[in-house]
């Protein structure tokens, strides 16, 4: 007889391959990761349409719905697929997202015995780029669905649309012309999807939404050309120091915003302090730590992150690093970036910074190419379908769920509110030192394995009553 249980035992021989007609989640995932799809490589653009084509467009098709694949509404941009599984319209409808594109390979930084499109595996990690993000994540949900199709006798009890676009690694450019083009295609009850971190690796997460990354830079241009070092050092201004300063007057050297018009004005939300007390933070690997000293005084780690406003430099320049001269440079230049929340208005910015900076004596400091790349976005952490996947999550893994407002790097969440109305429960499945966009990025196993059995819990229960009600 078909149960919850045998969906979710289904789902985890799967990823274990003990099966005997099929090589388990890690071949499947093998296959996906060597196309090497990255959104940020020229020459690349024709397998973008591979992924989505040759990879999931008979996957999806296999299991019961009708996909296409459709052009970028931006030229230069990657393509769409959308595919939808409508057994019963009285039934809930979920929209799951993901992207199928990739950032760079940096082949030649991966270390030794590990290359970005080739998967490997190393004691408790599969290496390989786009197993964190996102290859990895959507591909356990699809392959969490099929084990449920496949317990249920070929029926879900609810209906599914998919989109999964390959531009979301240049900031997803194309899919809020696209949605917005075809919002009563993919109307929706409910977004459920996975991308990013948990909050620490062995604790499963619910995110409600994501931080919004605003990007803008900051310029001093004093003369044309480099000027003699020896003959005007000492006599000419150099913007490398300018620069510096101006830095410093934005934030401390404890990392304290020091624009406070950037800030929430009135301090983290106290329903977001509430689902954020006792949240853990941690599982960054061997590359980063955890500084208590840095950022904002008063604030936990989890607020600093999930519930408040971060800068950060992203790259800065003056002369030739790469080859010095004995020379004043004429110029300098910061690339930075501000991931915020929703609880401020990212169209003060400029205007704050323009007046901070004025009153801090950098008149000359210019402020370009100011604007955002993903906005912010959040549903209550308290929404009925919040809560209802997180007892569904807790029923299948029997642990501690953990809700977060809003997770701390960007998606585009905001895209399927504004035009759909859609809640957001972003179901991550990896971890803040899974390595993402550098070298050696890998999904950890055991989070994973979690992944796909919470997802058949979750798939399973959407097809039974007591499923939050429309509107």
């Amino acid at each position: 007889m078909a149960s919850r249980e045998g969906a979710i035992a289904r789902a985890r021989r799967f990823f274990d391959g003990e099966t005997a007609q099929d090589a388990g989640f890690r071949a499947l995932l093998a296959e996906l990761i060597a196309i090497p799809s990255t959104a940020q490589e020229e020459g690349r653009e024709a397998e973008l349409h591979r992924y989505l084509d040759g990879a999931i467009r008979p996957w999806v098709e296999r299991l019961g719905f009708r996909a296409a694949i459709h052009p970028n509404p931006l030229p230069g941009f990657g393509p769409i697929l959308t595919a939808e599984r409508i057994e019963d319209p009285a039934r809930p409808t979920v929209l799951l997202y993901g992207h199928g594109d990739t950032v760079r390979g940096l082949d030649d930084q991966w270390r030794a015995g590990l290359r970005p499109w080739t998967l490997t595996e190393e004691g408790d990690r599969w290496y390989g780029r786009g197993t964190a993000d996102n290859k990895g994540q959507h591909a356990l949900n699809l392959a969490a669905l099929e084990a449920v199709l496949a317990e249920r006798g070929g029926r879900l009890g609810f209906n599914v649309k998919i989109v999964l676009e390959t531009a979301e690694e240049r900031g997803s450019k194309g899919l809020r012309e696209f949605v917005a083009a075809h919002a009563r295609e993919l109307a929706a009850d409910v977004l459920i999807a996975s991308d990013g971190p948990r909050v620490e690796p062995e604790v499963p997460t619910i995110a409600t939404g994501t931080r919004g990354s605003f990007h803008f830079d900051l310029a001093v241009r004093l003369r044309e050309g480099g000027v003699h070092s020896g003959h005007w050092g000492g006599l000419t201004t150099d913007p490398a120091i300018l620069l510096a300063h101006a830095l410093g007057s934005i934030m401390d050297r404890n990392g304290r915003i020091l624009v406070r018009g950037w800030l929430p004005a009135g301090g983290v939300p106290p329903a977001v302090k509430a689902v954020l007390k006792g949240c853990p933070v941690g599982g960054g690997g061997e590359a980063a730590t955890i500084d208590p000293g840095w950022g904002e005084p008063g604030l936990t780690p989890a607020e600093k992150i999930y519930g408040w406003n971060s800068f950060i430099v992203l790259a800065m320049v003056s002369g030739r690093p790469e080859n010095p001269v004995n020379a004043v440079a004429p110029d300098a230049r910061a690339h930075c970036q501000i991931r915020y929340t929703v609880d401020t208005d990212p169209a003060g910015f400029v205007p704050a910074l323009r007046a901070h900076l004025d009153a801090q004596g950098f008149p000359m400091v210019r402020i370009e190419n100011a604007g955002i790349r993903m906005a912010a976005s959040r549903t209550d952490p308290d929404h009925p379908w919040v809560r209802w996947a997180q007892a569904s999550m807790h029923r299948s893994l029997g642990k501690r769920v953990q809700i977060i407002p809003n997770a701390s790097g960007g998606l585009p969440g905001d895209v399927f509110v504004e035009h759909l109305g859609v809640p957001l429960v972003w179901v991550p499945h990896s971890y803040n030192g899974c390595k993402q966009h550098g070298p050696d990025e890998h999904l950890l196993i055991a989070p994973a394995r979690e992944g796909i059995a919470a997802f058949a819990g979750l798939w399973w229960d959407l097809g039974e009553e007591g499923v939050p009600r429309r509107g």
